[in-house]
């Protein structure tokens, strides 16, 4: 594993040819301040002809901030791969939890006491408005939840979410999940606090393969950055895994590289350190091609 003064190629000596990045804890700080210094190292790796993608647990309108100021023209993976649009924010293809699992994932949840949300194409919705980290999650997306007194009846849930502050219940509700439903659902934590359940192909190892399809890029081509478990995923199908300094030991050792704290700069240290430097090293040119 690579220190961030180390250098790096890929493992088939290959160019990046586009960097998948988490947001949370990874693109943004803490404070949820995409900073200047990442949207610059951003706009260099379109200069250097590096597509630039994001995926996160987040719905679809708690990215639409990052559009503009990352010039973004990827397709957006929301709620971890559960649904893809375009950067207008039309859908592209979505990927619900079977509904007969809804209200069983739902009791396992609670059963762990676990606050429980779902999130259903552009709405999000809640029991308790005052609930743990709601307005947190509010202030983050940048929009409302719908408040409900019960969750029946509502179809195509796209991500499930216990929450709690209780890390050891999150973790072992995680462990429950995958006991008692393998792989009928993607069960990880995008957050020490937050168990988001989804679609089993709605994870990030999915998303870096739909793009590379889309792009039609070997996995070596791809770089992937994240800070969480759930993020883990997408590093198995990348040539260039790096973790954030943030992450925890268990992540970073699953990645090639580690990069600084997102209160460092991280994301975009990672960028000059490992990702441009591909392209130099190849000698490659600032043109796309696939």
């Amino acid at each position: 594993m690579t220190r961030p003064d180390e250098g790096t190629s890929t493992g088939a000596g290959r160019p990046i040819r586009l960097l998948l990045a988490d947001v949370d804890g990874t693109l943004v700080t803490n404070d949820k301040i995409l900073t200047d210094h990442a949207v610059e190292a951003v706009h260099r790796l379109d200069e250097a002809g590096v597509r630039f993608a994001v995926t996160s647990g987040r719905p679809p309108r708690g990215m639409a901030m990052l559009v503009e100021p990352l010039r973004i023209s990827t397709p957006i993976a929301a709620f971890n791969g559960g649904l893809f649009v375009h950067p207008d924010m039309s859908v592209i293809q979505q990927q619900a939890v079977p509904d007969e699992l809804v209200a069983p994932v739902i009791s396992l949840l609670e059963s762990h006491r676990l606050d429980v949300w779902l999130y259903q194409g552009t709405r999000w919705y809640v029991r308790d408005r005052n609930g743990s980290h709601v307005d947190r999650e509010a202030w983050t997306v940048k929009f409302e939840p719908t408040v409900t007194d019960s969750y029946d009846g509502i179809g195509d849930v796209v991500k499930i979410v216990g929450v709690s502050d209780d890390l050891d219940a999150v973790a072992a509700a995680s462990k429950a999940a995958h006991d008692e439903y393998g792989d009928q659902v993607s069960a990880a934590r995008s957050q020490p606090y937050y168990l988001d359940v989804t679609h089993p192909q709605a994870n990030k190892g999915s998303v870096a393969k739909y793009l590379a399809r889309t792009y039609q890029l070997d996995p070596e081509e791809i770089a992937t950055i994240g800070d969480q478990p759930n993020d883990v995923l997408m590093f198995a199908h990348s040539g260039l895994s790096i973790a954030m300094g943030n992450a925890s030991t268990e992540v970073q050792r699953a990645a090639r590289r580690v990069t600084t704290s997102n209160a460092e700069e991280g994301f975009a240290t990672a960028v000059e350190r490992f990702v441009l430097p591909t392209r130099v090293h190849a000698g490659t040119g600032a043109s796309r091609k696939g």
